[in-house]
C-alpha cells in the first residue's frame, strides 16, 4: 500500500507556522494570531473564565478551529504531534485571563501533562493566580477500566470542549467550569479504527507499517497500534462491535440518552461515514439507547489517516443545555437551540 508523501508545503519545518498564518487569515473575524497562538478575535467579557488548550499540531481542525465564542479563548499549537513547551502555555494562560481565572484543559498524553504542570508552576512563580488544570481522557482501548486515569485523550474530548466552552461563556465560575470538564470526561468514551498509516509531514517517515492494510481497532491519535480485524468485516459489523464496546465500558442501561460523535480521522468519504453512522445508530437502538444529539465530520484528525472514531457521552438535562448553546469557531459553528 502506498502512502502520500508529497504534500503541498513550502519548507516542512515551517509547516505549522505557515498553517497558522493562513488559517487565521482565512477566518479573521473569528480568530487572530498572537505570539504564535490562536486567540479569539473578540475576547469574552471581563470577569469570565478563560479556557486554554495546548496540543500538538496535525489534528486539525482540532484545536485551531475550536477557538471562538462559546469555545476556547486560546489554543497554543505545538509542533506536529508534540506538545507546546511550558513557556508557550504560560503565554496562553496570560492571553486568556479575563479576571475570572483560567481553566487549562490537557489531553492525557505524557508530554502534554508534563508541560502543562511545568507551565502552572512557572505561572505561579510569575504571580499568576487562579489557574486550574483538568486532564482529559476517553479512549477505552488505551487502558482498562480499573486504570481509567491512564487512558489517552481521543475524539470524545469534543464533548468536553463544547460544554466547558459553553459554561465559561455563560459566566460559570472557575470551580464550576472545572466540575463540568470532569463530569463530561467521566461520562464520555471513545474508540478509534483505521486502516493503513500516514507519513509525517516533516520527516516523511510513516507512523506505522504502510504494507499493513488490515483494520486496526483501538488505534491512537498518533498512530498507536490497535487490534486487527479481518478484511471481510462490513461497516455494520464494525460499528456494532465498537458501539457495544463503548456501551459496555460505560455501563449504560437501556433508556439512557447519549450524544454520538463519528469523527473522520482524515480521509474517509461522506459515503463511508454515513454508512458507519447508520450502523452505529442501529447498534444503539438494539441496546435501547437513544442518540439525542449527533455530530459527524472531521473534528480531531491524524493528518489524512483513513480512519474514524466513535464517541458517546451520557447526557442529562444540564449537559444538554450546555451542548445546545451557541458556539462559533473557524472549525465548528453551532446555532443555539432548544429541545431536539
Amino acid at each position: 500500500m502506498s502512502i502520500r508523501t508529497r504534500r503541498f508545503l513550502n519548507d516542512p519545518a515551517r509547516a505549522v507556522a505557515e498553517m497558522l498564518e493562513g488559517y487565521v487569515a482565512a477566518h479573521a473575524g473569528i480568530i487572530s494570531l498572537r505570539d504564535g497562538m490562536v486567540v479569539r478575535a473578540t475576547p469574552k467579557a471581563e470577569g469570565k473564565v478563560g479556557v486554554v488548550i495546548g496540543n500538538g499540531s496535525g489534528h486539525e481542525p482540532a484545536m485551531i478551529g475550536w477557538v471562538g465564542e462559546g469555545l476556547f479563548d486560546v489554543n497554543v499549537a505545538g509542533p506536529i504531534f508534540s506538545s507546546p513547551g511550558p513557556g508557550a502555555i504560560v503565554r496562553g494562560i496570560e492571553a486568556a485571563d479575563r479576571g475570572g481565572g483560567v481553566l487549562l484543559l490537557v489531553s492525557s498524553h505524557a508530554g502534554d501533562i508534563m508541560n502543562a504542570e511545568l507551565a502552572i508552576e512557572e505561572a505561579e512563580d510569575e504571580g499568576i493566580d487562579g489557574v486550574e488544570m483538568v486532564v482529559l481522557y476517553d479512549d477505552v482501548a488505551s487502558a482498562p477500566k480499573d486504570r481509567i486515569t491512564e487512558r489517552r485523550g481521543g475524539a470524545g474530548l469534543f464533548f468536553v470542549w463544547k460544554m466547558v466552552g459553553a459554561a465559561a461563556e455563560r459566566g460559570d465560575s472557575l470551580e464550576a467550569c472545572a466540575a463540568v470538564a470532569r463530569k463530561v470526561r467521566d461520562r464520555t468514551r471513545s474508540l478509534s479504527a483505521a486502516t493503513g498509516t500516514v507519513a509525517h509531514p516533516v520527516s516523511g517517515q510513516p507512523l506505522g507499517d504502510p504494507e499493513d492494510t488490515t483494520l486496526s481497532v483501538g488505534m491512537g491519535v498518533h498512530g498507536e497500534p490497535g487490534d486487527r480485524l479481518g478484511e471481510d468485516v462490513g461497516a455494520d459489523e464494525i460499528a456494532g462491535l465498537m458501539i457495544d464496546r463503548l456501551l459496555d465500558d460505560a455501563g449504560l442501561p437501556s433508556g439512557a440518552q447519549v450524544g454520538l460523535l463519528l469523527n473522520n480521522a482524515g480521509s474517509l468519504t461522506l459515503m463511508e461515514l454515513s454508512v458507519l453512522y447508520r450502523g452505529a445508530r442501529a447498534a444503539l437502538e438494539r441496546r435501547g439507547i437513544e442518540a439525542v444529539r449527533s455530530w459527524m465530520g472531521p473534528y480531531a484528525t491524524t493528518l489524512d489517516m483513513a480512519g474514524f472514531a466513535f464517541a458517546i457521552c451520557h447526557m442529562d438535562g444540564g449537559l444538554l443545555e450546555l451542548y445546545d448553546r451557541s458556539a462559533s469557531g473557524a472549525g465548528f459553528t453551532m446555532v443555539g437551540r432548544q429541545g431536539r
